[in-house]
């Protein structure tokens, strides 16, 4: 009886081994099918956009409108989208950028926001210009959003000159995470594969947080501005 039980546990540990074996073979050639896939991945390259060449040299000063949600977010959607965009501005190195507040705004010119579309109330770049010493306005719209999986943003953005009423930068797209190039960029754009390739979480995280979509959506917006 011994005898046989020995056999028998050593038939199992022969089995068990052979399992885990084709376990490993099968995770091996998993994650080399997903970093197959990672390496062909296609990304996202926002192309609606018109601009100068290069930054005006007396450009130094832009001040950063409040986000124009309209009827497309709640305010308090719009103001926290705001501040990720404002950060993603400062990052860009483009230029020194101040904000004008939405309670500002609302005393100066009777509206706590203005979409780039809009009518704007007389001489209001100027008075812009003269109260925060900016050398240009940049107006940031939203056009589309979808705050839950697939994940959705659109901006319209315009920076124009406070002197000249120059518009020098227009941008006008939409981010869509339906899009595999679109989620590509944002697993990338957080970094989110390890040397290998193989996909981390902070990018998969990114693709159902609304903050930190929108952390890629304008990153990749001001990614296009006229260099200096």
């Amino acid at each position: 009886m011994s005898a046989s039980l020995s056999t028998l546990s050593r038939d199992a540990l022969r089995l068990l081994a052979g399992a885990a074996l084709l376990l490993a073979a099968g995770c091996t050639s998993t994650r080399e099918g997903i970093a197959d896939r990672v390496k062909e991945k296609t990304y996202f390259t926002p192309a609606n956009f018109n601009g100068e060449a290069r930054l005006p040299v007396t450009l130094r000063r832009v001040l950063l409108l409040p986000l124009a949600g309209g009827s497309i977010v709640p305010r308090e959607t719009a103001e926290a989208t705001e501040e990720v965009f404002a950060a993603e501005l400062q990052k860009s190195l483009r230029f020194e950028v101040v904000r004008l507040s939405r309670e500002e705004c609302q005393r100066r010119f009777g509206a706590p926001e203005f979409s780039s579309v809009a009518a704007l109330p007389h001489d209001f770049l100027a008075t812009l210009g003269r109260a925060h010493a900016a050398d240009a306005v940049l107006f940031v719209d939203l056009t589309a959003y979808r705050g839950y999986r697939p994940l959705q943003l659109g901006v319209r953005a315009k920076l124009a000159t406070v002197e000249e009423t120059r518009l020098i930068w227009t941008f006008d797209e939409v981010f869509s995470t339906d899009d595999p190039a679109v989620s590509n960029s944002v697993r990338r754009y957080f970094g989110s594969s390890d040397p290998s390739g193989i996909p981390m979480n902070p990018g998969n995280t990114a693709l159902q947080s609304p903050s930190k979509f929108a952390a890629y959506v304008a990153a990749a917006t001001f990614n296009t501005l006229p260099v200096r």
